[in-house]
This record gives C-alpha cells, structure tokens and sequence, in this order.
C-alpha cells in the first residue's frame, strides 16, 4: 500500500479515505505529504452518502484508497457503490487504490467485486493484496499489486528501495498456497463464519451492542450501554478485570470522539478462545 501511494502521489495531492478506516493509512498519507480527505461510513449499514462523497473530490484529488471487505467495520461494497465511486474517478481523473486483503473472507451470500472490473476502471486501479488474511501468515508481509503498466512501473522502483523484496522460501510457498482449490477458499469462509457466529452471540449476551458484519474477521460493538466515559477506559477495564483485550474504537477516526463509543472485537482465533472470552465478558 505505501509503495503503491508513494508512487503515484506528490505533495500536497488529497487522499479520500473512508471513516471509519485502518490505522496505516493516515500515516502512509503523511509519509507521502498528501492531504487526507475523510468521507464517512455511517452505521448500522456503513454506508456512505453520495453527496459527502462528491464533495470530497476536486482538481487536487490523486486517488481514494477502498477497502473491502473492510477493515474494522467487516463492511463489503455493492456494485452500486463501487459503480459511484468508479464514476466519480472517471470524472476527477482519480486513482482507485484497492486493499482487497479480505477477500475471500465473505458471509451471508456477500461477494466481492474488484473496482478494477468495473468499466472505466481498468487502467486507474491499483488493488493491493496478500497472503496475510487468507492463508493465515501475517508475518510473513508477502503481498502483491495489480496495475495497468504504466503504474506498475513507477511502483516497483518505489518497493525496489523499500524493501528490496520478499524472501525467496515464502515466494515459493505463495506459489503452493495459491494453487490451493477452490474448496479451500469455501472452507475458510465457513470457519470463520462460524466463528462469527459463535462471538456475536457471546457478545450480544455480554451485553454488546454488535454490528455484524458481512467480511474480514472483525466485530465492531457499541459499548455506551455499559456507563464507561470512553472507549480506552473501558478497554482497560476489560483487560485489568476480565483478561479480554480489543482494539478502541478511536483509533480508527480522525476525531477519537467518533469512535468513544466504539470497540473492535477479532474473531480470528481458536473457539475454546472464543468461548472463554464470551464466559470472562459475562462478569462485566
């Protein structure tokens, strides 16, 4: 992602990002001396409204950077929403920057759609992805970029100084895992699910407020209920009290007092796990 925008921004160039949105990209942004534009995803549905959107844009914008599904609300864009950002690229002339890391991580009958597919948006999109998320090795950091040639070009002498290149022995094994057959892809959408499953019910029986989400592996929960002035205080609450740990939800807005109410749960963990934190939360 940071190759990706340090290769096709310059100073002062405005970056779209959605809100609520995951932590790199506003200091990737500052890295590359643009000027973030915010656009908001409002809940229950994190949907957005097309005139916020538009208003965003000017002679000034480079790209909008999209995540789906996302990360942390598990939000997955519908065609239609794609189709209104796609247009509003075209008439901008704007960069589609695309963090698709979730992909195959979908409930409930959604589908992702690349922006790329869309008409127009071929040769303005640069989809950044990974092995992370679906094949369970985040640190391995082996991703890779999409690009119509000309933006491919610019991003490999960005990444070439940036990190010269991903170890030889986890290229091979991208190579195995992404001969993996489709019943792969199916199980791993499944599993989780499950799992979803399994914490939004312990969760909602804590006494959460949950947004349940269509993608990625991330439960986001209101927690005014609980009396707490903000989102820190009762997450350090959890963890001195319960031994069960989640993400502020502040960390993900520009103004923490967005995301005061807010906390992030993660599903991407054994059910015994689960089950224990569903069983410590009842003490709250």
């Amino acid at each position: 992602m940071i190759a990706s925008m340090l290769a096709v921004t310059n100073p002062g160039d405005e970056i779209i990002v959605f809100e609520p949105y995951y932590e790199n990209y506003w200091p990737d942004t500052l890295l590359c001396d643009a000027q973030r534009k915010l656009v908001s995803l409002r809940p229950p549905d994190w949907t957005f409204d097309p005139d916020e959107l538009r208003a965003a844009f000017s002679s000034r914008t480079k790209a909008i950077i999209l995540n789906s599904p996302n990360n942390p609300t598990g939000k997955v864009f519908a065609r239609q929403e794609l189709e209104t950002i796609a247009r509003l690229c075209e008439e901008f002339d704007v960069l589609a920057i695309t963090d698709e890391i979730y992909e195959h991580i979908l409930y409930g009958g959604a589908s992702h759609l690349p922006i790329a597919t869309i008409d127009g948006m071929r040769e303005r999109s640069i989809l950044v992805n990974s092995m992370s998320k679906t094949y369970s090795v985040t640190g391995w950091r082996v991703g890779w970029v999409l690009a119509a040639p000309d933006l491919t070009d610019s991003i490999r002498k960005v990444h070439d100084f940036l990190t010269v290149g991903a170890a030889a022995p986890l290229q091979q094994a991208g190579v195995t895992a992404l001969n993996m057959p489709d019943s792969y892809y199916s199980k791993l959408a499944n599993d989780y699910q499950q799992r979803r499953d399994l914490l939004l019910g312990l969760l909602e029986g804590a006494g959460f407020r949950c947004f349940r989400p269509d993608g990625a592996y991330y439960i986001m929960t209101d927690v005014s209920d609980f009396g707490f002035p903000d989102d820190h205080t009762f997450v350090r609450h959890m963890i001195e009290h319960c031994g069960v740990a989640a993400v502020p939800g502040s960390s993900f807005f520009a103004d923490s007092r967005q995301g005061s109410a807010l906390i992030r749960f993660c599903f991407c963990k054994k059910y015994e796990t689960l089950e224990e934190a569903g069983k410590r939360l009842r003490t709250l």
